[in-house]
């Protein structure tokens, strides 16, 4: 893939992940006894397994699972003005969700062999994430997800978390910050990240996820505009199918 790809070559991507079960005491003993293990040199010790639990494991791809997934790319409507089309697909079944993701990719990449990921820390967590929780539901790994044992400089993806960094590899910022300091819209009115979980588990409520991993689509979509010196998308500019 091209290093330096056009904006239209790139297919932006937000997960949202939860527990795979609401609560550490559901979790059968055998994970229960993995999870202590897991944690222990990396939680503080005044943590229970239950508290951390509820703040670790959505993140953790043994132990949570994929709820949302959010995608987005640019194109040019008839005004020629550029746009951002963004496509959801959510759901309580994960393997259902991640055999609908393979669809939509194996499309956009019949259609374009240049196609590239894009997102924020989409190295470090969304793309990681799925190809695990892909191989953890028994779902083949098509060859755009086959990167186990590729070296880094081999994988092209464009992270707006990398390239915040300029080179600077101890240095981290969050979606939410960087995004404010650009002076872009932030994704976080309603919720933010630690949210998901209670409101998946405790309210039920999936299109309040949904319309929170949308928005950091659009969030993602503005920071890579900053960077290409253009124009941020206004709402009009957004659509959402």
């Amino acid at each position: 893939m091209n290093n330096n790809p056009s904006i239209f070559d790139l297919l932006l991507l937000d997960i949202e992940t939860v527990p795979n079960f609401a609560s550490f005491s559901e979790l059968p003993e055998d994970l229960k006894l993995l999870w202590i293990e897991k944690i222990s040199k990396t939680v503080p010790e005044n943590f229970s397994p239950g508290e951390s639990y509820i703040q670790k494991a959505g993140i953790l791809a043994e132990f949570g699972k994929i709820i949302c997934i959010s995608t987005g790319y640019f194109f040019e409507n008839d005004q020629s003005e550029l746009c951002l089309k963004i496509k959801t697909i959510s759901g309580d079944d994960e393997a259902e969700l991640l055999e609908t993701l393979i669809k939509m990719l194996d499309k956009l990449h019949r259609h374009n062999k240049r196609f590239q990921f894009a997102g924020h820390n989409i190295r470090e967590f969304d793309i990681p994430y799925l190809c695990r929780r892909m191989l953890i539901k028994h779902v083949p790994l098509p060859p755009y997800f086959q990167i186990h044992g590729a070296k880094p400089w081999d994988i092209n993806m464009v992270d707006t978390l990398q390239w915040w960094k300029f080179g600077d590899y101890k240095n981290y910022v969050s979606l939410h910050l960087l995004a404010s300091v650009l002076n872009i819209p932030t994704s976080k009115t309603d919720m933010d990240g630690s949210m998901v979980q209670h409101v998946y588990y405790a309210e039920n409520n999936l299109r309040r996820i949904t319309d929170y991993c949308e928005r950091d689509v659009v969030v993602v979509a503005n920071i890579i505009l900053r960077f290409h010196n253009l124009p941020l998308l206004g709402a009009e500019n957004i659509v959402i199918v």
